[in-house]
């Protein structure tokens, strides 16, 4: 039986210490809390029955609120608007007033009029304000010797959404997405990435790399810490992606699935990518340092590039917004907003996530340099360029 190769031990247990660590499971439960309740809490406090109780002096009135009832059923089966029977208007005013019921209509024909205390609600007066039209013009129309169906003929504006025709989405939904996408992402790279960081200037400071380093080569440290944290991020970047595609099915917002799926399968691999473009830099920042407190100097510069991309990322648009969607890691960001747009062609995606793993590659090989020159230098912290300068040895 072949011995494992020592990568798969430092990773196991990068693994391992992140799975039994308390605050890193209780932040992805309450990511996850905090995703259902934003999907579930506006259906749960717009999700009761709208029901109405209105005062009708007549038979006349009665009919209108009946008529008024079946439009606002069209829009939720739910609804109701019940009349309630008083002697005149008197009594309708008083039962308003009162708030024994929601509004009351008054009048006749050609002189309806809705009683209410401080304004009537808005779905109720416009499902009034519908059926009186409409019952207006039914009187007209027999007058004239005609129907409504010949008055309003041509009359209608058919809506055709051509973004919910291909699976696209726009507006204020695609900005959503497009920031979830890109917060996602920084804050994963943030978080994983000073966990390596950290990781290695604590096993600096505490001397154990030393011991280690012995048995084992850099490279495969480097290897382990950075495919063990890379593992958990791409889990619960996953785990949150099939919650909100669950929950978005659960709650009737499956009309975005189409567009969202998409971009969710293409947002996947530039994740992958991108964090590892970033991850073995992070291991040797976390070399370049010598104490905990070096960490916030050597970090500094990937902290920021992560800011200016999450920036950019937001709020490019046009010409700046193609072209930064195939530059390596900030192609993260920007590209899956614009698939979610529906802004690319199929050639599109797949060329930035060619580029981003050329760039992969190479950052894999400057910070696995950088990391080897560095990680048993524990007088002071280096310099970027001077951590070049270094001898492997």
């Amino acid at each position: 039986m072949s011995a494992r190769a020592p990568w798969t031990l430092v990773a196991a247990r990068e693994i391992q210490v992140k799975l039994t660590d308390k605050n890193f499971l209780v932040g992805t439960a309450l990511t996850l809390v905090l995703l259902l309740g934003a999907m579930f809490l506006p259906a749960l406090i717009g999700g009761g029955t709208t029901s109405y109780d209105v005062a009708v002096t007549d038979e006349a009135a009665t009919g209108v609120v009946d008529q008024a009832e079946e439009s606002l059923q069209a829009a939720d089966e739910e609804s109701a608007i019940t009349p309630v029977d008083v002697a005149d208007r008197a009594a309708a005013e008083t039962a308003v007033l009162d708030g024994d019921v929601d509004a009351a209509l008054v009048g006749g024909p050609g002189a309806w009029e809705l009683l209410h205390d401080g304004g009537a609600p808005t779905s109720l007066d416009g499902a009034l304000s519908e059926a009186v039209s409409a019952s207006a013009m039914a009187a007209n129309a027999e007058a004239a010797g005609t129907t409504v169906a010949d008055l309003t003929a041509g009359s209608e504006l058919a809506q055709v959404d051509l973004a919910a025709d291909d699976g696209t989405m726009t507006g204020p939904l695609a900005f959503v997405l497009g920031f979830a996408f890109a917060m996602l992402f920084y804050f994963a790279a943030l978080m994983f990435g000073m966990q390596i960081a950290n990781s290695v200037v604590e096993e600096k400071q505490s001397r154990i790399i030393e011991i280690l380093a012995a048995k084992i080569p850099t490279r495969q440290l480097l290897m382990g810490k950075v495919l063990g944290n890379t593992v958990l991020a791409f889990g619960q970047l996953a785990l949150i992606a099939a919650v909100s595609l669950v929950g978005l099915t659960v709650v009737d917002l499956d009309v975005a699935l189409p567009g969202l799926t998409q971009a969710i399968l293409w947002y996947l691999p530039f994740f992958l990518v991108g964090f590892l473009a970033l991850a073995c830099v992070w291991a040797a920042a976390g070399a370049l340092a010598s104490r905990t407190e070096d960490l916030q100097q050597t970090t500094m510069p990937l902290t920021m590039v992560l800011v200016v991309l999450f920036i950019i990322g937001l709020y490019l648009e046009g010409m700046w917004q193609q072209v930064f969607s195939f530059v390596p890691v900030a192609s993260t960001f920007v590209m899956p907003v614009r698939i979610i747009e529906g802004d690319t062609a199929i050639w599109e995606p797949v060329v930035a996530l060619a580029l981003a793993l050329v760039f992969c590659a190479l950052t894999i090989t400057l910070g696995s340099r950088l990391y080897e020159r560095a990680l048993l230098h524990t007088s002071g912290s280096l310099s970027w360029r001077r951590a070049m300068s270094l001898s492997k040895d």
